[in-house]
């Protein structure tokens, strides 16, 4: 079993910036891809970045290049999404997946194995 734990939503201004954490633990894995996605109200969870543990080539979902930035730490297997320039538009619960066993990034939500509990992200205008 793996879990996953997230941190660091807020309500912040347009403009602003965020870091969310997506902490992982649980059972022991070598290759995986953590990504986060987000969901709105009354729309379906959409892919936001993600990035594998095996070659740190980071895929992003075109609405958020050049504004967030995916890493990770290995020795803590934990990935981070630094978020800036937010815009209301990206306001969203955010959630952190985990691909078990995958080496390549997915943006499909169906791919990812495990769920984070979400943390919430408003942006006001």
């Amino acid at each position: 079993q793996v879990s996953l734990v997230e941190s660091g939503g807020g309500l912040v201004q347009a403009g602003g910036s965020l870091k969310l954490s997506c902490a992982a633990s649980g059972r022991t894995f070598s290759s995986y891809v953590m990504g986060w996605f987000r969901q709105a109200p009354g729309k379906e969870r959409e892919f936001v970045a993600a990035v594998s543990w095996v070659v740190a080539m980071p895929r992003y979902a075109d609405s958020v290049k050049g504004r967030f930035t995916i890493s990770r730490d290995n020795s803590k297997k934990t990935a981070y999404l630094q978020m800036n320039s937010l815009k209301p538009e990206d306001t969203a619960v955010y959630y952190c997946g985990l691909d078990l066993g995958a080496s390549t990034v997915s943006m499909t939500p169906t791919s990812y194995d495990y769920w984070g509990q979400g943390t919430q992200v408003t942006v006001s205008s």
